[in-house]
């Protein structure tokens, strides 16, 4: 089949954008302008690979979220794959080419940090960094706090806020979430372009962290 003409692929984003937001719930660390970011992230990243099927990346990067559970819901490890298979449900009648819904599929299942299903593709490494360095950086830190403060976390340790001399506890202390998972993610990356943004922002991370355990501890 061939590829989309600039015109049908304006018209598929149109149509995805639509999807996306019929299932879109009250979350504003996960909503349009989520996906919008992690579509631009994905963009970027696909300079660096002309191999990558296009479609299939704007589709994973809009339809990823469809399934949005709350980080401390115990079934949280299963929402990307509920939101692979709503992606196939809402797709086929739209008229989506056939041959490419399982690579969208498995784009928007790998995409997920606690579901751990390995990116085999070009198309879902792209996703996946898209979305993982929406995580890191100012947006990244603004959404840290917000998703705490939905789970009714605290800022930070009161007497300990950089855990020096205990185990960080994300789901009790926002502070936390940035040694606990962020600073992993840059080593995470599968692409080096997504790698290289990914340790600039985290630095920002950083810098916050320890200006903001300075200020929180009054030294």
């Amino acid at each position: 089949m061939l590829e989309p003409t600039p015109t049908d692929f304006a018209a598929w984003r149109t149509q995805l954008v639509a999807l996306a937001a019929q299932d879109a719930g009250t979350d504003g660390a996960h909503d349009g302008a989520h996906l919008d970011r992690v579509w631009r992230n994905a963009q970027a990243l696909l300079a660096h690979h002309p191999e990558a099927d296009r479609l299939v990346v704007l589709a994973a990067s809009y339809l990823h979220d469809l399934v949005n559970l709350p980080k401390n819901d115990p079934a949280r490890d299963q929402a990307s794959r509920r939101s692979a298979g709503l992606a196939r449900t809402l797709l086929a009648p739209l008229g989506f080419p056939a041959e490419k819904l399982d690579a969208v599929a498995h784009a928007i299942e790998a995409h997920s940090f606690s579901a751990a299903i390995p990116a085999t593709t070009i198309e879902a490494k792209i996703v996946q960094d898209a979305d993982r360095l929406d995580g890191l950086g100012l947006v990244g830190l603004a959404r840290m706090f917000y998703i705490a403060g939905r789970m009714e976390s605290g800022l930070a340790h009161p007497t300990d806020p950089l855990g020096k001399d205990r185990e960080p506890n994300d789901r009790r202390y926002a502070l936390d979430h940035i040694v606990v998972k962020l600073d992993k993610l840059p080593g995470m990356m599968q692409t080096e372009a997504a790698r290289a943004v990914g340790r600039e922002r985290l630095e920002q991370l950083m810098t916050f962290r320890a200006q903001f355990a300075a200020e929180w501890s009054g030294t």
